[in-house]
């Protein structure tokens, strides 16, 4: 279940992704996100945040793909 809400709230994040300046902003963001969404999933959170920072870092660039 706890996959599907973070599965869920994936489109949110890219959205909300769009609203920061710049990637470094981008990249902070989403280390934060992962972090937090990895230690209430009982993974590692340093795992978790540097898959974040590269989300967060690369998203703008996936949004302007589309």
């Amino acid at each position: 279940m706890q996959k599907l809400i973070w599965a869920a709230a994936l489109p949110f994040v890219f959205a909300l992704s769009g609203c920061l300046e710049n990637d470094v902003q981008r990249a902070a963001v989403g280390a934060g996100v992962g972090a937090v969404a990895a230690s209430a999933t009982d993974n590692d959170p340093l795992i978790g945040a540097a898959v974040g920072a590269g989300v967060g870092a690369l998203s703008d660039d996936i949004a302007d793909a589309f």
